[in-house]
């Protein structure tokens, strides 16, 4: 082989994120260097083989680090991954909704235990709920929570017009899952599971929703999937069942309200606040409307050279928000 057709194969090793050909194909390199007569480069190529190596074994063998690949080939274009540092206790949530969570981070952190007694932790989740009510940020908080990944399955790069190309794709994200743990998030999961009775249903669609749910099903990995759709009446009844909880969101209470005002607006003077006033009008807005609100009430004193919240301006900040809301 060449030098050029060498360039070529490691290139195309790297981009595919194939460590293991990529070695091999230095290897021969460094072989074909020999031949050559170029011993000091040979020898050189295969002394830095021989580090790669050792790195990548004391890489695999560390405790408790956090290792996260960029997605690539193929996988590039169907997932985005993050290293989040939220956690639940960041996220004003009410009291059941946090109990339910923290129930799935025991048995995620015990699943070694659960398993040898033949039970399997909750890892199959499905978040429903109205936009903005925090389920995108729980599937953050959870990976921050277990110090894992999170992968954001793009749905625009996995749904074509063709859909047995869409399958290929749905099973190329289950494998992985499969290979590198992680938080696997389908965010707006009714744009793929939705009902096969629908009326623009079609042969192939059902073959598509077929496929996740055979595909769920049989996904024994240690990664913790999370689906998440503000449309569950547009999912298909058998997705319920597939899943290990179904976990719903809803509007904050009053109570609630004021928790993530004051969550927001912590580092403010707060104290003249009137939230006899203030709470009535939180009413209808999500947890993510309430945190613009503060954030624009803020905005407002920061740039007026103040560091207290008034009355009026996050009043004014609600009304706005629930306006836009209309």
């Amino acid at each position: 082989m060449s030098t050029a057709r060498h360039m070529i194969a490691l290139l195309k090793s790297h981009i595919e994120g194939d460590d293991k050909e990529f070695l091999s194909v230095a290897m021969q390199a460094a072989a074909h260097e020999a031949k050559l007569g170029h011993g000091a480069i040979a020898e050189q190529l295969r002394d830095l083989i021989d580090e790669a190596k050792r790195r990548s074994a004391a890489v695999s063998n560390r405790p408790g680090q956090l290792i996260v690949l960029e997605p690539r080939g193929e996988l590039a274009s169907l997932l985005s991954v993050q290293t989040p540092t939220l956690r639940l206790a960041d996220m004003a949530l009410p009291s059941t909704l946090a109990e339910r969570l923290q129930r799935v981070l025991v048995e995620q952190r015990q699943q070694k235990r659960l398993r040898e007694h033949g039970l399997q932790p909750r890892r199959k989740l499905l978040f429903v709920g109205p936009p903005g009510s925090g389920k995108t940020m729980t599937a953050s908080a959870l990976a921050g929570e277990l110090h894992l990944p999170l992968f954001t399955i793009m749905l625009e790069g996995l749904i074509t017009k063709f859909m047995g190309e869409t399958a290929a794709k749905l099973k190329l994200a289950f494998d992985a899952i499969r290979q590198s743990r992680g938080v696997y998030l389908f965010d707006e999961f009714d744009a793929l599971g939705a009902h096969r009775t629908q009326s623009n249903d079609v042969g192939e669609i059902r073959r598509v929703l077929n496929s996740f749910l055979q595909l769920l099903e049989k996904d024994t990995s240690d990664s913790l999937i999370v689906a998440a759709t503000n449309h569950p009446e547009m999912l298909d009844r058998a997705l319920f069942r597939r899943f290990d909880d179904v976990i719903e969101y809803g509007l904050p209470d009053p109570d609630l309200a004021e928790e993530i005002l004051r969550r927001k607006l912590t580092m403010f003077d707060t104290g003249v606040l009137d939230w006899a006033c203030i709470l009535p009008e939180a009413v209808d807005l999500s947890h993510a409307e309430l945190a613009r609100a503060a954030e624009e009430s803020a905005k407002q004193a920061v740039l007026g050279g103040s560091q207290r919240i008034t009355t009026d301006a996050l009043l004014s900040a609600l009304r706005e928000r629930k306006a836009a809301c209309r």
